[in-house]
């Protein structure tokens, strides 16, 4: 439809931008479509819906203008009226918009009404599909909603139509004589009278129904039952919209078939402090289990201020005989600096590289330097263990770190009879925002709190005032001994830590925790 109209639009709407009514999926942010997702990050303008997931809304351009057009039962930020003028005022601007919705446009999105309104004003219009919650939910509750043998139908009814209603549009008679599958959205208010309507046309009483809140989210809710007693079970369970109502036979594959709800950190809130550019395995870990993952990074990574020093040693790179790397942080600091000045990875091939973990190792992978040693304990009084147990003795080591870098290793060295010339590769900053976010954060419950380093310990507890009282509430994790000795200085609990100092030593801790609980 979208395609048939856009030329006389466009022969008509110079100078106007363009209106992508984008469907962004059930909840989970994974399953927006490529094209939905290129459309949010290149928008100008995004007008999003209360179902819309905010972690989608970080994939917008930084400059984009953000409309917030959710609408609950009890609470409408916008009328649909006034979302369409403002879709329209938008894309008069010249601007092109992102209409971010709910699942899909035009199934229970009132999409059809946006892009009709877009159509009477002129303004050029395309539709991205999305994934329904109506398929979406039950699939990630384990139910499918056809099967063979089973259920060769599937009808989609809204329940927002009251069924007693003289005039109803809905044929109930033909509902209650379906054989196959039945899935009612937003209708949570009156499912006592949905279920009355169809027992009362001949559904049976014992007919296998499912209620689904939240489906595809971390908050996902699953109650199934004889349809006649579903909804008493729903409000015993503390069920509430929104909510799918799921009934036919294919609901009883669910006790077979449940994976997304029975993931080892389904349903945990897990806090993520690591800086964001360093995050992203941390967190697709955890989710991948099953956690809600919030990342408010206490430390952001920033290029180091002052490059001269940095920049002399590498001219001078002839002079050292061994490189010490602490951080996967300072071999990108290395690298950026070496491609300003002109430096490739031939010039260090003379050098012998330690590091103090897989990270570290990885990043100079990437460069195409395979680290020499590594100790089994990533921590720098192991590093010097090591080269004592292998008789190495460096004589002059270049060790880039950060600002606030510790000398256990520079003095291990020295001690040694090595040469160390400490310089600074990349710098650290408190992100303005985290402090409020991560308050809040706490306010609504977390159980996780992950430490990678000692500085997003000591950073968050400034970010929270110097009080760790909100940290504790939750159960600590930390990376290692080092990270440890920080928290117990700021009077920060210590409840797990990795006994493998990296990113799946941490997943692996919290799993085993909750395993032995």
């Amino acid at each position: 439809m979208a395609e048939q109209q856009s030329d006389s639009t466009l022969n008509n709407s110079e100078g106007f931008g363009k209106v992508f009514l984008v469907g962004a999926g059930p909840g989970d942010p994974g399953l927006i479509t490529v094209k939905g997702l290129e459309c949010l990050r290149t928008a100008d303008a995004v007008v999003f819906d209360r179902l819309a997931s905010p972690r989608l809304l970080a994939e917008a351009r930084s400059d984009a203008e953000l409309y917030d057009a959710g609408k609950g039962r009890d609470d409408h930020r916008m009328t649909q009226t006034e979302i369409n003028e403002l879709l329209v005022e938008l894309g008069v601007r010249g601007l092109t918009v992102c209409r971010l919705k709910g699942g899909d446009p035009f199934v229970f999105g009132r999409g059809g009404e946006e892009a009709l309104y877009l159509v009477a004003a002129g303004v050029p219009w395309e539709v991205v599909p999305g994934i329904s919650s109506t398929i979406a939910a039950p699939a990630y509750a384990g139910i499918p909603l056809t099967q063979r043998g089973m259920s060769t139908s599937l009808t989609i009814v809204t329940g927002s139509e009251d069924p007693n209603k003289p005039d109803s549009t809905i044929n109930w008679e033909a509902l209650a004589g379906l054989s196959g599958t039945l899935v009612f959205v937003m209708g949570w208010k009156g499912m006592n009278d949905i279920v009355a309507a169809l027992i009362s046309r001949g559904v049976s009483d014992e007919r296998p129904a499912a209620l689904i809140q939240w489906g595809t989210t971390s908050k996902q809710r699953v109650v199934t039952g004889p349809i006649s007693e579903i909804v008493s079970q729903g409000v015993e369970a503390g069920i509430g919209a929104p909510v799918a109502l799921v009934i036919g036979e294919v609901v009883g594959l669910r006790d077979a078939m449940a994976w997304f709800d029975t993931r080892p950190l389904f349903g945990k809130r897990i806090l993520v402090t690591r800086a964001r550019s360093q995050a992203s395995r941390l967190v697709k870990q955890l989710e991948d289990l099953g956690a809600e993952v919030l990342e408010y990074p206490t430390i952001e990574i920033v290029p180091v201020r002052d490059t001269a020093p940095l920049d002399e040693a590498l001219r001078n790179i002839s002079k050292y005989d061994w490189m010490m790397f602490t951080s996967s942080n300072a071999v990108r600091g290395i690298a950026e600096r070496m491609k300003a000045v002109g430096i490739d990875s031939r010039a260090l091939s003379h050098l012998k590289f330690g590091v103090n973990g897989p990270s570290a190792a990885r990043s100079l992978a990437k460069i195409g330097i395979t680290a020499d040693t590594m100790p089994d304990q990533y921590l720098a009084s192991a590093m010097i263990e090591l080269l004592k147990q292998d008789g190495i003795v460096p004589n002059n080591v270049l060790f880039p770190q950060s600002e606030i870098g510790r000398e256990t290793l520079t003095n291990g060295l020295k001690e040694m009879g090595s040469s160390v010339d400490e310089v600074v590769a990349y710098s650290t900053e408190s992100p303005e925002d985290t402090g409020d976010l991560t308050r809040a954060a706490y306010e609504e419950g977390i159980d996780f709190t992950t430490f990678t380093s000692s500085s997003t310990v000591r950073n968050l507890v400034d970010l929270l005032g110097g009080s760790p009282d909100l940290i504790n509430a939750s159960k600590t994790v930390l990376i290692g001994p080092i990270t440890a000795e920080t928290a117990k200085e700021l009077n920060v609990n210590i409840d797990i830590q990795a006994e493998e100092q990296s990113i799946a030593g941490i997943v692996e801790a919290i799993t085993a925790h909750l395993s032995e609980r």
